[in-house]
């Protein structure tokens, strides 16, 4: 009886969240992207700052948005499941750590695996908390960061800072120099796109730079991230597996009336999240920096909380966030404050856009929020050459801010996230 209660499918209540219209067509996405690109050429085209669809500016953002979208996936799948996961930037910071101390040691293909077992681990530690023992799921999360943070500058102190370590170049704050892990380029094509690149020409250089940072010098972590964006999109949208474990997050207890095993969901669930923490950990310190720094994640793990909501707890979404983000943050790392300052532009007519949408749907006091907002960004870009350094290096978070601002009218969460479950809770 206890099977064929677990082989039928859960109540209507998830499914619903599966049938709803939450997320855009094929279509309307198409079209979203060919006006941003529009928009950007243009932009390109009047300020001149070729570097904003340039090949390094493409590849670069691919970098810095690879692991902001592995620590959104994270949390995408285990607040599919109703657990809401703070702590993922303790996760990472795991996955830095392991990553770098097992690479340095043996190879980094052995580190990439450790830092996502060490990050496994910090994800199960976040379980135990809030599964079994019902802990504040915000409280366990501040925990984890804590406690990661700790145990890994300890633990740094001991393995790098003396003897054959620290003569190979390690000390308290970093591990010796990892290998690098290969990349990919496509011979011929790589070459001819950065040719069309050079002539500057509208649209047609900017999607040629585009396509060029895509398939130069493309890590095989990138790849592997790509490719775990689309299993988790089809997993949990296309199998009753993923149906059980986002019934978990919408309705446990209608869950658990069908057979649902919701504490192995969540957990399951939990522990992915980890491990895809600790992948974006990882990367960062066996592709970007070769190495283990304190400090590397520098807040990803939030940013990565914040591309998942923007993305409204869809793949998709997350990853057009966290390729936003990643942008931005190339943009401010690689240009300094002029092309930033182009982005001025940009905001002033997405600005300008949004006030004619708002006040299109009679929402008069956002709209013309928006339209002095916008006249006070044009004035900005008029009266100034670049942008300060101050704000340069703010990009990423100003970024961050202004998208949940606009993006937080149509989020709808799983209804069950962050809420305390107890088998049987519902007889």
């Amino acid at each position: 009886m206890t099977a064929t209660m677990t082989d039928t499918p859960p109540p209507a209540a998830p499914k619903a969240d599966t049938d709803a219209r939450s997320g855009r067509s094929v279509g309307q996405i198409l079209m979203i992207v060919a006006g941003a690109l529009l928009l950007v050429a243009a932009v390109r085209v009047i300020t001149g700052s070729n570097q904003l669809t340039s090949e390094g500016q493409v590849s670069a953002a691919l970098g810095l948005a690879v692991p902001i979208g592995l620590a959104g996936l994270a949390g995408l799948w285990s607040e599919r499941s109703g657990v809401v996961n703070i702590g993922l930037e303790g996760m990472m910071i795991l996955g830095t750590f392991g990553a770098g101390w097992i690479g340095w040691q043996s190879n980094p293909w052995l580190g990439l695996l450790c830092g996502v077992g060490f990050g496994v681990l910090g994800g199960l530690v976040h379980a135990v908390a809030t599964i079994t023992f019902g802990v504040d799921h915000i409280v366990s999360g501040v925990a984890v960061n804590l406690l990661a943070l700790g145990i890994t500058q300890y633990l740094a102190k001991i393995f790098f800072s003396e003897g054959k370590p620290a003569e190979a170049g390690g000390n308290p704050k970093q591990s010796p120099p990892v290998d690098s892990l290969p990349d990919i380029s496509v011979p011929g094509l790589s070459s001819g796109l950065q040719s069309v690149e050079n002539h500057h020409w509208f649209l047609v250089s900017d999607i040629a730079g585009i396509l060029g940072g895509l398939v130069t010098n493309l890590s095989v972590v990138t790849l592997f991230a790509v490719l775990l964006f689309v299993g988790s999109w089809w997993l949990l949208w296309r199998t009753s597996f993923g149906l059980r474990l986002r019934s978990c997050g919408e309705n446990p207890i209608a869950a658990e009336s069908l057979g649902v095993n919701v504490y192995k969901y969540k957990y399951a669930a939990v522990a992915v999240s980890g491990g895809l923490a600790g992948l974006g950990g990882a990367f960062l310190a066996l592709v970007t920096s070769h190495t283990y720094l304190e400090g590397q994640t520098g807040g990803r793990g939030y940013i990565g909380l914040a591309a998942m909501i923007f993305g409204n707890w869809r793949p998709g979404g997350l990853a057009m966030g966290a390729g936003l983000f990643g942008y931005s943050d190339a943009l401010q790392l690689r240009n300094g404050g002029e092309t930033v300052h182009a982005l001025l532009l940009l905001l002033v007519v997405l600005l300008a856009g949004l006030a004619g949408w708002k006040l299109y749907r009679k929402a008069h006091w956002q709209g013309g929020t928006c339209l002095i907002v916008a006249a006070l960004v044009l004035a900005w870009y008029l009266f100034t050459d670049e942008v300060p350094s101050d704000f340069v290096g703010a990009t990423p978070y100003v970024v961050t801010l202004l998208v949940l601002s606009l993006s937080a009218q149509r989020l709808r969460m799983p209804k069950a996230d962050g809420m305390r479950y107890r088998k049987g809770q519902g007889k």
